[in-house]
């Protein structure tokens, strides 16, 4: 119920909230949650946009330089510009983020001087105003509207904002803006009349053109000095390739405004001192707003560490002549500097460590009791002898009462090889491991609910927050192991995703107890017997969880769907399927929008479009 809670405190204060949590998969339930609990209000999404990193590094003892390597997820990029976007124009505003919101941004006053206005009836300049777009990183593009672009045919302008799933139509009368409309991209049907629009940027780090030429100067400025610098410690290849590499970018920067690891210049560029913070996330928010901190026993040791990891890969890259000093002021926040830009703040935990109780001042509230009288599940230790027929036996149990089964490993191998022996054995059962995508690690999870397998095997992304209320099975293997795996922490943690489920089980596997597994059983019995006393006051019987199986995929499959259907409309509108020259009109139309979608790996587009040309070609012609 803790999510529940947390909303009912964000009702009740009526502030701006962020709420961090340590992993994407959790952030993703967690933003579905909010989603349903304020439907009317901005729930922005906000997680780091690559589906792959590989950040610039460079290893001296092999003289080995890694250039960055990214793919940015497109969906992802748009929530976050959506997210920067609603703190500009809304206070009703939740953000579920991760620990990316301490990373540099781009400057919010700029990002909102940047901005341009339409309002009808005002005069404007379409080469001026082209010109402006250009410079908020939107592409100019007649031909194709995409996200991010802007076009301009006669007296019509139309933007598609990077942030937004609509068009801006600015409609002009010689150059007085005489209709302003929002417009569904597919089917260009109009979504709603306006008397004015503005236009955010494309990008979270956005340079005036002025600011960026006197921003050169300064880059220049740091290049004589360190190169003179390397010089005279006698390294003369760093300090040529640093001048070389340098130049480059100087050029680009000019002619462009832009350039490869524009971000290794951000401090010049938005005129901040050398060790001054750079902007992020927390700078957009007013300065009153509310924060949770999500599992707060993991998240707040995760953004104590991102400093110093990200600070010695980039001291590698200034030694050796890869970087200027500035580059090592693109970074996130220290912990001191993300505390202090908090407002009113909630650590929310099941096992809150010292370090949270030690800032709460006391400040603590116990919640146990759950609404729908669920106590923690049984727990129960058995030895490892004989632990595979054992496992396997509970599993059958909870597939005759349609329940599903968690595994925890402790290593990947032992994880794979399980899954392997399980599906030896005529199981439904799926792998859980790091290298998993955020998006089909959400998948993962949404099939074991709907039951397309039984089993998940994992190590250790299946503890915090994770809500599967389907799951009464949990077993534990190499439980009485000392690391931070089997610690009280952990354990009390899994042992909570079998507490959705009337039926919920608990088994350690071990030879021996441990002091981690009499601490975690001991925690577990005490919250049992308070729930239990409660229900027997209240006469409350328990019931499991019953919880919608929807994620934030279902809703982005579905609208794609929708706007693959929309354009199916608008292409039979123009043809008679009556005649039969027309309907092969038709068809090679469809065929042509589907392979469009195809190439862009827009599947599910391509889809429902295959299917009309399948139902457009099996239509009887009359006579």
């Amino acid at each position: 119920g803790k999510t529940f809670t947390m909303a009912k405190v964000i009702e009740a204060v009526q502030r701006p909230t962020l709420i961090i949590s340590h992993n994407k998969t959790l952030s993703a339930q967690l933003y579905r949650e909010f989603k349903s609990f304020f439907p009317d209000n901005a729930v922005e999404y906000f997680v780091s946009y690559y589906d792959y990193y590989q950040p610039e590094a460079y290893v001296p003892s092999r003289d080995l330089y890694i250039e960055k390597d990214a793919a940015i997820n497109d969906e992802i990029d748009r929530l976050r510009l959506a997210a920067t976007t609603a703190l500009m124009e809304r206070r009703d505003v939740i953000i579920v983020a991760t620990v990316s919101c301490i990373y540099g941004l781009g400057t919010p006053d700029l990002f909102k001087e940047m901005r341009i206005e339409f309002q009808k009836g005002e005069t404007i300049d379409s080469d001026e105003i082209a010109r402006r777009l250009i410079g908020l990183q939107y592409e100019r593009n007649d031909a194709v509207l995409e996200r991010g672009r802007f076009r301009i045919r006669g007296d019509v302008l139309e933007v598609y904002p990077a942030y937004l799933k609509d068009i801006y139509r600015i409609e002009l009368d010689w150059d007085v803006v005489k209709r302003i409309r929002r417009l569904d991209p597919v089917g260009g049907t109009t979504i709603e009349e306006l008397d004015e629009a503005i236009i955010y940027p494309a990008k979270h780090f956005i340079m005036p053109e002025e600011k960026v030429h006197a921003a050169l100067d300064e880059i220049r400025a740091e290049l004589d000095e360190r190169y003179d610098t390397l010089k005279a410690m006698g390294k003369i290849v760093e300090a040529e390739r640093l001048k070389t590499r340098t130049e480059y970018d100087l050029e680009m920067l000019g002619e462009m405004g832009y350039c490869p690891g524009i971000e290794n210049y951000s401090r010049p560029l938005s005129g901040r001192k050398p060790g001054v913070r750079p902007s992020v996330l927390l700078d957009y928010y007013p300065k009153e707003f509310l924060t949770f901190v999500d599992e707060s026993h993991v998240t707040l040791s995760q953004i104590g560490a991102m400093y110093e990891g990200d600070r010695s890969r980039k001291q590698n890259l200034v030694d050796y002549g890869f970087r200027l000093p500035c580059a090592m002021d693109n970074r996130p926040l220290k912990f001191p500097e993300f505390e202090a830009m908090l407002d009113k703040v909630v650590f929310v935990s099941a096992t809150p460590r010292e370090e949270e109780l030690k800032r709460a001042k006391g400040a603590v509230v116990e919640q146990v009791i759950r609404p729908t009288g669920l106590v923690d599940p049984v727990l129960e230790v058995r030895p490892s002898e004989g632990q595979m027929e054992n496992i396997y036996a509970e599993i059958r149990k909870r597939i005759a009462s349609g329940e599903r089964s968690l595994i925890l490993t402790l290593t990947k191998k032992m994880a794979e090889d399980l899954t392997d022996y399980l599906a030896g054995l005529g199981l439904k059962v799926r792998y859980l491991h790091s290298e998993i995508e955020t998006i089909e690690r959400v998948e993962i999870l949404k099939g074991l609910r709907e039951g397309e397998f039984d089993v998940l095997v994992g190590i250790n992304l299946l503890r915090e927050g994770i809500d599967l209320p389907e799951v009464s099975f949990i077993a534990i293997l190499d439980a009485d192991k000392i690391g931070f795996l089997r610690s009280a922490t952990s354990l009390i943690q899994i042992i909570g995703r079998a507490a959705r489920n009337l039926n919920g089980s608990v088994v350690m596997y071990a030879d021996k107890m441990s002091d981690a597994m009499k601490q975690a059983i001991d925690e577990t019995n005490r919250r049992r017997a308070i729930q239990q006393q409660y229900n027997k006051d209240h006469g409350i019987t328990p019931v499991s969880i019953h919880k919608a199986i929807e994620d934030i995929l279902v809703r982005r499959t579905e609208e794609k769907k929708a706007a693959a259907e929309t354009s199916i409309e608008v292409l039979k509108a123009s043809y008679n399927v009556l005649i039969p020259k027309e309907r092969a009109g038709l068809i090679r139309a469809l065929e042509k929008e589907m392979l469009e979608h195809a190439k862009k790996l827009e599947f599910e587009q391509a889809a429902a479009i295959r299917d009309e040309i399948d139902r457009v070609k099996t239509m009887s012609l009359p006579g």
